[in-house]
């Protein structure tokens, strides 16, 4: 009788030993572990374990976090989250929701936003664990890293910050925020950081925004403490070198990156000089490109329309056509096939009220437009998160 307790005992200890990871604190058992629960994943995944302590000894300590990165889906269908929604549990729950049972299939979440402020300090207190619930219903999630506009940087490394000719101090724009010198290496360097750790915290890819030159503001006042003379002659070229750098560091991790860029410059020229931003560069470096197209930031005039924002569906059609031919300047000048960079196009679609009430059949307007050009990956924003479910298929 004895044995037989002793037996059960051991058999039970065993069991939650297992249970609760304790085989990761022994190599042999590890690997096996590793192997075993590494072929329960679905094979378009790979795994990172992070946290690990192998000299723990003590069994409360929190079993190793297992992270999980999705495969890029053939075409990304997403929404964005901000990382207010993304710290409300009560909230976020319904646009989860609206990704679980719609076409879509990805979020893009801030991580850094143009506050400056890391997500993971503070703002979203489970991250990891809600990056963990959307890879458990397959859902692609992308970390969105506000670059250049960082007040919280600013504060810290004055030194780095544009600066006003006029009195010596920080420039700020119309909003009252002060912008990165976009020619600092050292922010280049921290911005490749952020991006790494959101990789290891189980974000798929980054989403790199604001990646320009202040555009709004008393421009004629700037000027730039470490990009100097070339940052008031030369800004494509100093843009052109970040997306460079940037997407040659997390390549080197194997992490997929995108840029966002103001839809404008496909259809005119004339704002690249001071953005800084130039759609060709884009699409040499990055592996997917966002263009802001949204019908309420173009021109009157544009298309033929005073009012941009009624004709979505005109607009985009518009813009992405000029797009395409950028794209296939591309592929003619680096020897690719036209499909492949037409194929990094994943433009951002308005589905928010500005210039005109969005209805559903605006916002398909966009999605469609876009379809024709052979565009299929997209993303919609709403600075508010409330999206058009009329405007999405449901599955």
């Amino acid at each position: 009788m004895r044995i037989l307790v002793a037996g059960i005992t051991a058999l039970t200890l065993t069991f939650f030993w297992v249970s609760y990871g304790g085989y990761s604190y022994v190599p042999v058992i590890k690997e096996i572990g590793t192997e075993y629960y590494g072929k329960e994943k679905v094979a378009t995944t790979t795994e990172v374990t992070t946290n690990q302590n192998n000299n723990a000894t003590s069994t409360n300590e929190k079993p190793p976090h297992i992270v999980i990165h999705i495969k890029t889906p053939e075409h990304v269908k997403a929404i964005y989250m901000s990382s207010w929604v993304a710290g409300s549990p009560s909230i976020r729950k319904n646009l989860v929701r609206l990704v679980d049972t719609t076409e879509l299939n990805a979020i893009v979440i801030d991580v850094k936003d143009n506050t400056g402020l890391l997500s993971w300090d503070g703002r979203v207190s489970d991250l990891d664990d809600f990056v963990d619930e959307l890879h458990s219903k397959n859902i692609y999630v992308i970390a969105r890293i506000a670059a250049f506009q960082d007040p919280l940087y600013v504060k810290e490394h004055p030194e780095q910050a544009v600066l006003s000719k006029a009195t010596g101090g920080i420039w700020r724009d119309n909003k009252g925020v002060p912008w990165v010198d976009p020619g600092s290496q050292d922010m280049w360097k921290y911005i490749e950081n952020v991006s790494k750790d959101s990789y290891a915290r189980g974000f798929d890819e980054i989403n790199l925004d604001y990646i320009r030159f202040p555009t709004d503001g008393p421009l004629s006042d700037m000027t730039f403490p470490i990009s100097g003379e070339r940052g008031l002659k030369d800004k494509p070229g100093i843009v052109s070198d970040f997306y460079h750098y940037i997407t040659e560091a997390l390549h080197q991790d194997g992490i997929p990156v995108s840029g966002d860029l103001f839809g404008i410059i496909m259809v005119t020229k004339v704002d690249i000089p001071t953005l800084g931003q130039d759609m060709h560069t884009a699409l040499e470096t990055f592996d997917f490109v966002s263009p802001m197209v949204y019908p309420s930031h173009f021109y009157a005039g544009t298309a033929g329309f005073q009012n941009p924002a009624a004709h979505p569906g005109e607009i985009i059609y518009f813009a992405m056509k000029k797009g395409a031919e950028i794209a296939d300047e591309v592929a003619s000048s680096t020897g690719q096939a036209t499909s492949t960079i037409r194929a990094k196009y994943r433009p951002f679609y308005q589905d928010f009220d500005m210039g005109a009430d969005y209805t559903a059949e605006m916002v398909r307007a966009q999605i469609t437009a876009g379809e024709k050009l052979g565009i299929e990956s997209w993303m919609l924003w709403d600075p508010a998160n409330k999206y058009t479910l009329g405007a999405l298929k449901v599955e």
